[in-house]
């Protein structure tokens, strides 16, 4: 460009000493002429490229040779190199974000100021916060609880916060750490469940401990009044037959906590070892009828010619447990039924109904709880533990079913047990023919 500028100067300068027979004008205009030339070249290339510079860079920038091409090409490739370090940046963000908003825990970031930057959906959940709009306001302006304002500014994070959460029924446990110059990151981990089951458990203890000491207590002044004071053998014999009856109660409470135990420590029953249905209700109804010693009309009937997936002493315990507290709690004259009736979409369900005193409605969600009893002292008089439909609704819940209680006050009772398609079946014909072995132990009505 200089040899071309150079060479336009000389023509330039060439023409004016010809026009003019002046040789200093000629070279003075030619000189001018060439840089005037390369100058106003290299502004229109310089020009391009600010042009460019100020606009969105969509575009490539100007290719130019010399200079101005060579700095528009590397401040075109830095900006890429930017852009894509950007956008990069910006998806690993959103992923952290996105990784953050499906944590449970609530996180919620904090500037120096104790302004919201930002918080997850849990966060804005346990302290009824709105993730959009309230941005930028301070946390104490919308958490106003006492203890949490008190921890947030005492600065002293070492322990844990226990708050009730802000949208209802629940209990927040607080973790605040303080990160860069003045802020902070506040987590929130909701432990309602954590704490309920830490009470039940020690209600679990206080509740077995009670169960089993009041039989010893029995058992201690029935041994110490044997051993002190002279009986004569009418009253020796009955002192027997009810320290005998105490230790029959703890044992069955020791075997139905073992069973419990069984329950939730035991792999999942497998679907393909079959029981059957009718044998299990021949063995229920005979231990119904010796409990009932004929003081009620029982009807059971087990020809259901089926067949359940799952383990038999578990099937078994669960359909006893419903039975024998149908006995139990149905007054003399009373009648409990047991019946079998395929579902539609080839599930299954046994029901157990009685006509006894009824349950009241508010107590019937908490029946499968462990030592729950409606009624105490008529639970210890007919020998409950407590424990009969914990068990049911565990091995329910092993083999995929479902327990489920209707009951009203003074009509009697209806438990139901529903098994799940997958693990009902028709009996086989040599099923069939071992079952029939059983026929005359069924119980007819009474």
């Amino acid at each position: 460009m200089a040899l071309g500028a150079a060479l336009f100067g000389f023509v330039i300068g060439v023409a004016v000493r010809t026009a003019t027979g002046i040789d200093s004008l000629g070279l003075g205009i030619g000189v001018v002429t060439g840089v005037v030339l390369m100058l106003l070249v290299d502004a229109v290339r310089g020009n391009r490229l600010l042009n460019w510079l100020r606009g969105n860079q969509q575009d490539n920038a100007p290719r130019d040779t010399g200079l101005w091409g060579e700095l528009g090409y590397r401040v075109e490739r830095a900006m890429r190199d930017r852009d894509r370090a950007v956008t990069r940046g910006r998806l690993e963000l959103e992923q952290f974000l996105s990784a953050i908003e499906a944590s449970p825990n609530g996180v919620l970031l904090l500037d120096s100021h104790e302004h919201i930057i930002w918080c997850n959906g849990a966060a804005a959940d346990h302290f009824a916060l709105d993730p959009q709009r309230d941005l930028q306001q301070r946390i104490t302006n919308l958490v106003r609880a006492p203890a949490f304002v008190a921890y947030l500014q005492a600065g002293r994070y070492a322990e844990p916060l226990v708050l009730g959460n802000g949208r209802g029924p629940g209990t927040l446990s607080i973790i605040v750490r303080e990160y860069g110059e003045g802020m902070r990151l506040v987590l929130s981990l909701d432990v309602t469940e954590r704490l309920r089951s830490e009470a039940m458990r020690r209600d679990f203890v206080a509740n077995v401990s009670h169960e089993i000491r009041t039989p010893l207590t029995v058992l201690s002044g029935f041994i110490e009044t044997l051993h002190s004071l002279p009986l004569t053998a009418v009253e020796r014999d009955r002192v027997l037959v009810l320290m005998n009856q105490q230790t029959q109660r703890m044992q069955t409470l020791v075997a139905d906590l073992l069973t419990l135990a069984q329950l939730e420590g035991s792999p999942r029953p497998a679907p393909d070892r079959w029981v059957a249905l009718d044998n299990l209700l021949v063995r229920v109804a005979a231990d119904a009828e010796a409990l009932s010693a004929g003081r009620h009309r029982l009807r059971l009937k087990p020809e259901t010619g089926v067949e359940l997936a799952g383990i038999e002493s578990e099937l078994l315990s669960a359909i006893a447990n419903l039975v024998t507290n149908a006995v139990r709690y149905t007054p003399d004259g009373g009648e409990i039924e047991v019946t079998w009736r395929l579902l539609d979409g080839g599930s299954g369900e046994l029901t157990v109904v009685d006509t006894g005193l009824g349950i009241a409605r508010e107590h019937i969600p908490r029946l499968t709880e462990r030592f729950y009893r409606v009624d105490g002292s008529r639970s210890r008089e007919t020998g409950g533990t407590g424990l009969g439909l914990s068990i049911v609704k565990h091995v329910m819940q092993r083999h995929g079913g479902e327990l489920m209680i209707q009951s009203d006050v003074g009509k009697g009772s209806r438990f139901r047990l529903v098994f799940a398609a997958a693990r009902v079946r028709q009996a086989s014909d040599s099923a069939l023919g071992d079952e029939a072995a059983f026929g005359g132990a069924v119980l007819s009505d009474h």
